[in-house]
C-alpha cells in the first residue's frame, strides 16, 4: 500500500486500468476462443456432417427408387410403359452415382472419420453387387420373363438390397451421432464461455471497485486535508500542522501547502514585529514632541519676560551710572539666557535629526514590507500558474493562490499608503530640521547680539545715544527670537501631528496583522522586540533630560559697574544632524532569499 502511495497518480491510474484491461483481454480471448470453437463445430455440423447426411439420405431415396422401378417393370406388360420405367430407373441410377461420388469426394484426403470411410466403402461394394441385380431383374421384366424377374428380385436382389440399405442407414446414423457430439461440444464450449466470462467479469468488477476505492481514497484524503488547511489559512489561522504520507502529486501538494503556511507564518511574525516596533517608536516620538512643545512654550514665556525687562531697561537708559551698571548686569543675564536658548535650540536640532533618522528607518521598514508583499504576490502568481498546469486537480489550490495573491496585493496597497504617509512625514521632519538649524544659527546671532548689547551698555556711561541704539537692537533681536520660538512651537505641533498619524497607521497595521493566529512561540519575539525598542531607543527621554538641564535658570551674581569692553561672543554652532540613510530599494536578492 505504501509503495502504491509513492507512485504518481498517473502511474496508479495506469496500473489500475492496465489490470482491468488485462482481465478484459483475458475475458475477450477466452470468449473468442470458445466462440471460434463453437463456430468450428457448427461449421462441421452445417457444412460437413449435414451435407453428408443429406447425400446419404439421397442415396437411400435413390435405392428406394431403383427398387420400386425394378419391381414395377416386372409387373408391366406394355413396352412403352416399361421403357418409361427404365428411363426413370436410369435417371435414378445417375443421381445415385453423383451422390455417391460427392460423398466419396467429401471424405477424400482423410476428411472423414474411419467409420464414415469404411461405411462408404461398404456402400460402394453393396452398390456394385446390388445394382447389376436390379438391372438384371429389369431386363428380365422387359423381356417378358416376369417369373424369372420375380425370382431374381426375391432371391438375389432383396438380401443384397437389405445390406445396401443397412449400410446407407448406418452412414446416416453415424452422421447423426457426429452432429450430436459436435452439438454437445458446442454447448459445453458455450457453458465454459459463460462460466469463464462470469468469473473473469466478476473478478474485473471486484478489482475495479477495489482500485476505484483505493485511488479515490488516495486522491480525496490529501485534497480534503489541503482544503481544510487552506480554509483555516483564509480565516487567519496559521497554526495547522500538515503532514504528507506519500510522494505523489498530492503529497507534493500537501508539502507545498505546508511550506506556504510556514513562509506565511514567518512573514506574519516579521510584520507583527515590525508593526510593534513602529508603534513603540511612534509612541516615543509623540511623547518627545509633547515634551518638546512644553519646553518651547516655556522658552517663549522666558523670551516675553526678557522683552519686558528690555523695555524697563529702555526706560532707565537716562538714569545714572548705577542704573547703567544695573542694565549691564541685566544684559549679562540676558546673554546667559540667550546662550541657554542656543543650547536648547541645539538640542532641538539634535532631537529633530534623531526624529528624521527614525522616520527614514520606518520608511525603510515599510519598503521591506512592500517588497515582502510583492514577493508574496509573485509566489501566489507562480502557485496559480502551477495549479493551472495541474488542471482539474489544482483548481482548489488555484482558488487559494488567488486569495493569497489578493491578500498580498492588499498588503502592498496598505504598505504603499503607509509609505506615502511616512514619506510626507519625513519631508516635514526634514523641513523642520532645516528650520531648527536656521533657528540655531539665529540663536547664535542672538547670543552675539546680546553680547554686543552688553558691550554697548558698558559704553552707556560714555555715550547715551549709543546706548539707546544698542537697546533698540536688543529689542529687535528679542522680537525676532520670539517669532522664531513661536515658529518652532508650530513646527513641534506639526511634528506631533505627524507622529500621531504614524502611530495611528502603526495601530492599523497591527490590527490587520493581528487577524492571523500563529503559535505562541512565534508571538514571544514580537514582545521582545517591543521591549528592545523601549530600551535601545530612548530618544524622547534623552531629549527631555537635555532640555531640562539646559532650561535650568542661571542666576548671575550682582557686580559693580565696570568699564565697557568690546568683546565678540563665540557663536554656538548647532550640531549637524547625521545624514539619514536612503530607503533601501528592493532587489532581486530579496526574492532569492525569500
Amino acid at each position: 500500500m505504501k509503495f502504491a502511495l509513492n507512485l504518481s497518480v498517473g502511474r496508479r491510474l495506469a496500473l489500475g486500468f492496465a489490470s482491468l484491461v488485462a482481465l478484459s483481454l483475458m475475458l475477450a480471448v477466452q470468449s473468442l476462443t470458445e466462440f471460434r470453437a463453437a463456430g468450428s463445430r457448427l461449421h462441421d455440423i452445417v457444412e460437413v456432417n449435414n451435407p453428408k447426411s443429406d447425400l446419404a439420405n439421397q442415396l437411400l431415396n435413390e435405392i428406394n427408387m431403383l427398387a420400386i422401378q425394378s419391381r414395377s417393370i416386372t409387373l408391366l406388360t406394355d413396352v412403352k410403359e416399361i421403357d418409361d420405367e427404365l428411363k426413370v430407373m436410369a435417371a435414378a441410377e445417375g443421381r445415385y452415382m453423383k451422390a455417391e461420388q460427392a460423398l466419396g469426394d467429401s471424405l477424400a484426403g482423410g476428411a472423414g472419420t474411419d467409420d464414415e470411410t469404411k461405411l462408404v466403402k461398404d456402400i460402394v461394394a453393396a452398390r456394385t453387387k446390388t445394382l447389376p441385380l436390379f438391372k438384371l431383374a429389369a431386363e428380365q421384366g422387359k423381356n417378358g420373363q416376369n417369373i424369372d424377374a420375380t425370382m431374381t428380385l426375391t432371391l438375389q436382389v432383396r438380401p443384397a438390397e437389405n445390406v445396401w440399405r443397412q449400410k446407407v442407414a448406418d452412414l446416416i446414423r453415424v452422421e447423426a451421432v457426429l452432429n450430436a457430439a459436435a452439438l454437445d461440444q458446442a454447448r459445453a464450449g458455450q457453458t465454459r464461455a459463460m462460466v469463464g466470462g462470469a468469473v473473469l467479469g466478476s473478478l474485473a468488477l471486484a478489482l475495479g471497485v477495489v482500485l476505484a476505492w483505493l485511488i479515490t481514497r488516495s486522491v480525496t484524503r490529501p485534497i480534503a486535508q489541503a482544503i481544510e488547511v487552506t480554509e483555516r489559512i483564509a480565516q487567519g489561522d496559521l497554526t495547522s500542522t500538515l503532514k504528507s504520507t506519500s510522494k505523489d502529486e498530492f503529497g507534493r501538494l500537501l508539502d507545498g501547502v505546508a511550506t506556504m503556511q510556514d513562509r506565511l507564518r514567518d512573514l506574519v511574525s516579521q510584520i507583527r514585529q515590525s508593526a510593534d516596533s513602529i508603534q513603540v517608536a511612534s509612541t516615543e516620538v509623540a511623547h518627545g514632541n509633547a515634551d518638546l512643545s512644553a519646553r518651547t512654550e516655556q522658552a517663549a514665556s522666558n523670551l516675553q519676560q526678557t522683552a519686558s525687562s528690555m523695555e524697563q531697561l529702555t526706560g532707565t537708559v537716562k538714569q545714572t551710572a548705577d542704573s547703567a551698571h544695573t542694565a549691564n548686569q541685566l544684559a549679562s543675564s540676558a546673554s546667559v539666557v540667550a546662550e541657554r536658548g542656543g543650547k536648547v535650540v541645539g538640542q532641538v536640532v539634535s532631537t529633530m535629526n534623531e526624529i528624521n533618522s527614525s522616520s527614514k528607518k520606518i520608511a525603510d521598514i515599510i519598503g521591506v514590507i512592500d517588497g515582502i508583499a510583492f514577493q508574496t504576490n509573485i509566489l501566489a502568481l507562480n502557485a496559480a500558474v502551477e495549479a493551472a498546469r495541474a488542471g482539474e486537480q489544482g483548481r482548489g489550490f488555484a482558488v487559494v493562490a488567488g486569495e493569497v495573491r489578493s491578500l498580498a496585493q492588499r498588503s502592498a496597497e496598505a504598505a504603499k499608503e503607509i509609505k506615502a504617509l511616512i514619506g510626507t512625514s519625513v519631508d516635514k521632519v526634514e523641513t523642520g530640521s532645516k528650520l531648527v538649524q536656521d533657528a540655531g544659527t539665529t540663536m547664535n546671532e542672538i547670543v552675539a547680539s546680546v553680547q554686543r548689547v552688553s558691550d554697548i551698555i558698558g559704553e552707556i556711561t560714555a555715550a547715551a545715544s549709543e546706548q539707546s541704539s544698542g537697546i533698540g537692537q536688543v529689542n529687535t533681536a528679542v522680537t525676532q527670537l520670539d517669532q522664531m520660538t513661536q515658529q518652532n512651537a508650530a513646527l513641534v505641533e506639526e511634528s506631533a501631528a505627524a507622529a500621531a498619524s504614524l502611530k495611528e497607521q502603526a495601530n492599523k497595521l497591527t490590527s490587520v496583522v493581528s487577524t492571523f493566529r500563529i503559535a505562541a512561540t512565534q508571538e514571544a519575539p514580537a514582545l521582545a522586540v517591543v521591549a528592545a525598542h523601549g530600551e535601545a531607543h530612548p530618544v524622547a527621554k534623552q531629549a527631555i533630560q537635555r532640555a531640562q538641564q539646559a532650561a535650568a535658570p542661571v542666576v548671575a551674581a550682582p557686580k559693580k559697574a565696570a568699564p565697557p569692553k568690546l568683546t565678540q561672543a563665540a557663536p554656538v554652532a548647532a550640531t549637524p544632524a547625521p545624514a539619514a540613510p536612503k530607503p533601501a530599494a528592493p532587489s532581486d536578492d530579496d526574492w532569492e532569499t525569500f
